[in-house]
């Protein structure tokens, strides 16, 4: 047996030892996080970037089945090619445009499979896709046989259709969440971008876009190729669990795209005018009324995300992991939603599976727990994760009330710790301030004088124990905002 097919036995017997689920495969691993030269998850993958001259290449696996965003033509600069069978990557190689000139010519027999491999994979995807939406037409009987149309089809015309219409159509992906892949595709491929409306100062993410499809303003968060985990990350939630809910960013689609010769990863969801949470308190005092309003509606939010939905249409647990006011985006009517699940942690009570995804990045660390801080946070706790966003939960909080006013007083906004850490602060830096010194937001003695808002500094305190256990839970903070909301109704008028 040859030297190379021994080392790979050996390691496929060393992973098996160490156990992992029978449904997973095992894949060659080589990125910066692996411990051990494998990993285990639905999908294998290598993938290669040119970067000032110099190609790196890895090998991994991803934690959800999405082959069909891993389908997209390879430029000068990134590629990335995907399997699904045990250590399949181990051996799997991808060539940049003009790279394959100084590499071995591909065989004829290896030519054939790669051009006729996706495309049959393509053709039944699609046959499958067209036969799953007649089925579900013919059951309901909500259409006539003449004027039933084909939900691909419709997508790609150019008529009137709306994104409501798609998003309502009876063929969805089943989860209420999103459209089918090739929908998904079809959708971004129609999308006109006409103006950058926000970018991540440390690049990490990207670019916000505001783009239009059919007359229709949406939102496209443009990942760069060296954050594509977040991108997988979200792809996989927003398509695999229901998420549909008033106060979670509406996505719509996802699609891996080539221009100006180099990749682009877009995440494509509504788009709401008033921006960011952050933007909207730098430029927006509040009254108490939209104050409990902000409030109210992050905490539905991320009530929703917390808990488990059971059934066939329903969702696992999810903890957002970097809740922050950047990632909260403000609707035309003043109420929340919650974005960027790029970091969240899934979690099923029936299997009782943590799923933390792969990605190597880390939260925001101005927003960080003492525990995480500390690291002393339980990983393999799903709780754990819960109670850190319970303390973002607070800070967000901290930074709406500080913005509300009181007998026509009110503060410039300022993020949290503004006096205690630096504007960009280290690791180090926060965890001096939360875990040594035990530091909290000073909460301005002006909130006391009024119910509501003493209220919610009172929140905000039982929301910053250095102790996870002692922290509110989502739902107990959103029972008491719901009591505060119903203290502010005017009592109607006698008849």
């Amino acid at each position: 047996m040859p030297c190379g097919a021994c080392g790979r036995v050996v390691l496929v017997l060393l992973t098996l030892s160490l156990g992992f689920a029978a449904d997973e495969l095992l894949c060659a691993c080589d990125v910066p996080h692996c411990s051990l030269p494998t990993c285990t998850g639905k999908v294998c993958f290598v993938s290669k970037r040119k970067e000032e001259g110099t190609i790196t290449q890895h090998r991994g696996c991803f934690s959800q089945n999405i082959l069909e965003n891993c389908r997209t033509p390879v430029t000068e600069q990134y590629g990335m090619r995907c399997c699904d069978s045990s250590m399949c990557n181990a051996e799997l190689e991808i060539f940049l445009q003009g790279e394959e000139a100084l590499g071995k010519a591909p065989s004829l027999p290896n030519l054939l499979l790669m051009i006729f491999v996706p495309l049959l994979a393509l053709l039944v995807l699609a046959a499958l896709t067209a036969l799953f939406c007649w089925k579900v037409a013919q059951q309901r009987h909500k259409k006539s046989d003449m004027g039933d149309t084909d939900l691909m089809l419709k997508a790609s015309m150019v008529g009137d259709s709306t994104l409501e219409d798609l998003l309502n159509d009876d063929c969805t992906t089943g989860s209420g969440s999103g459209l089918p892949f090739l929908v998904q595709r079809t959708v971004a491929r129609q999308i006109t971008l006409v103006e950058c409306v926000g970018k991540e100062s440390s690049g990490a993410q990207g670019e916000a876009w505001r783009g239009v499809w059919h007359g229709e303003s949406v939102a496209v968060k443009i990942f760069s190729s060296r954050d594509e985990q977040s991108w997988f990350r979200e792809t996989e939630i927003y398509n695999t669990v229901l998420l549909r809910h008033d106060n979670i960013l509406g996505f719509i689609a996802s699609d891996m795209t080539s221009r100006n010769s180099s990749t682009q990863l877009w995440l494509i969801t509504h788009y709401h005018e008033n921006g960011s949470l952050y933007d909207y308190l730098q430029r927006t005092a509040l009254d108490v009324e939209t104050c409990l309003g902000l409030a109210s509606s992050i905490i539905c939010g991320l009530v929703h995300l917390h808990v488990e939905i059971f059934g066939t249409q329903g969702k696992p647990a999810i903890a957002h992991r970097d809740l922050k006011s950047r990632n909260i985006l403000v609707k035309s009517n003043r109420q929340c939603c919650i974005a960027d699940l790029g970091l969240a942690v899934m979690h099923s009570q029936g299997s009782d599976y943590l799923d933390i995804g792969n990605n190597p990045r880390v939260g925001t660390k101005r927003y960080m727990a003492p525990e995480v801080l500390s690291e002393q946070i339980r990983t393999d706790c799903f709780e754990s994760y819960k109670k850190t966003d319970i303390w973002a939960y607070g800070l967000v909080l901290w930074e709406i009330a500080r913005r509300t006013v009181v007998n026509g007083i009110v503060e410039e906004y300022r993020p949290p710790f503004f006096d205690a850490v630096p504007s960009d602060p280290s690791f180090e830096d926060m965890k001096k301030v939360v875990c040594v010194d035990q530091q909290t937001p000073v909460v301005p003695n002006r909130l006391f004088s009024n119910s509501v808002l003493s209220a919610l500094a009172k929140i905000m305190k039982e929301c910053w124990y250095q102790s996870p256990s002692a922290r509110l839970t989502a739902l107990r903070i959103k029972k008491t905002l719901k009591k505060l909301n119903n203290s502010l109704e005017k009592p109607k008028p006698e008849q």
